[in-house]
């Protein structure tokens, strides 16, 4: 919770009218801000590491008791998860498996009687691998992750659903686009590059392209990513709280999120609209094989409509616009 995207989740909270009497417990490796406009009393930070038992326990055990939804949005991402082996699999499987543990504790003991917890696991596409069709529909392409962290997200996703079939947690694996623009310092994703190409440039900074060897080469063209917005995919977090999970088959209760596909090329062109040639120039380009294997292998395009279906929201935004969203944000 301490993070961006955790952050901003937290924020909107505040403001969802479904949540009423909302308390929240937010914890993080740091301890993370209390968000702004949360009333005295209503929000509890702390610090904590989620692969240890009893930091595990202490976030069941607050004096607001068992929470009634969880959002376990941590993992150690792409690149960090392929260069450390053993940290990946204790953050993206046993941290999440053990969390999974207390909440059926929980529903064992204090909410012995009640609707069991709802478990929200940010999933990614990173469980998609080798030959894929063209369009990746939810039930009938099996998961064959490329990766350690698309095989870490894939072993949770299926705890998820397992525990949801027990009735231990009702649970939603949501398998998140690339989101772009994050703001902020590059993370360790492989896809880092997707948001830095646009933000650094945007801020007068220069930028590493790790696909192609100039703006003329074709692989800008051939390396093409499923993205959404922020805005977009923390709509869909506050979805993921409230849809009906019968509604799900009992077998999987993952969803692709929608996004849409866009290339390098658009990227690059989207950053030449809205920051001019100038911003364009400070792209510098670096081919990265290793970064382009793995960005590769993930699929670039789903049918939207079985999570619109449910109830997801669908991006209304292109890329220029996501961008023009990101530039105004810097003067605020």
């Amino acid at each position: 919770a301490a993070g961006w995207l955790g952050g901003l989740l937290a924020q909107r909270l505040l403001t969802d009218d479904q949540m009423s009497g909302l308390r929240m417990v937010l914890t993080d490796i740091v301890e993370p801000r209390v968000p702004a406009g949360a009333a005295a009393g209503q929000v509890l930070a702390l610090r904590s590491d989620l692969r240890k038992a009893e930091d595990r326990r202490a976030v069941f055990e607050t004096a607001f008791g068992a929470p009634d939804v969880v959002y376990a949005l941590h993992g150690i991402m792409s690149r960090g998860s392929e260069e450390d082996f053993d940290l990946g699999m204790s953050v993206n499987i046993d941290s999440i498996r053990g969390l999974l543990e207390e909440a059926r504790r929980a529903q064992q003991g204090p909410r012995a009687g009640r609707r069991p917890a709802r478990f929200v696991f940010t999933s990614s596409l990173a469980v998609f691998g080798g030959p894929l069709p063209t369009v990746v529909a939810p039930r009938n392409t099996p998961l064959t992750p490329e990766g350690s962290y698309g095989c870490g997200k894939a072993v949770s996703e299926m705890m998820v659903s397992e525990y949801s079939r027990r009735g231990f947690v009702d649970g939603v694996s949501l398998r998140l686009p690339t989101i772009v623009v994050r703001p902020g310092l590059p993370s360790f994703a492989t896809s880092a590059f997707v948001s830095g190409i646009v933000r650094e440039p945007l801020q007068g900074q220069e930028a590493v392209c790790p696909v192609g060897r100039s703006i003329d080469d074709p692989a800008l063209d051939e390396v093409r990513l499923w993205v959404t917005s922020p805005e977009n995919v923390i709509e869909n977090f506050v979805v993921a709280a409230h849809v009906d999970g019968a509604r799900f088959p009992a077998y999987s209760r993952s969803v692709n999120l929608p996004g849409f596909t866009v290339s390098v090329k658009q990227e690059l062109e989207a950053l030449r609209v809205v920051g001019g040639q100038k911003a364009l120039n400070l792209v510098r380009f670096e081919e990265d094989e290793t970064n382009r294997r793995i960005v590769c292998s993930w699929p670039s395009k789903f049918d939207n409509q079985p999570a619109v279906d449910l109830g997801f929201v669908p991006e209304s935004a292109d890329f220029v616009e996501i961008a023009r969203r990101f530039q105004k944000s810097l003067a605020q």
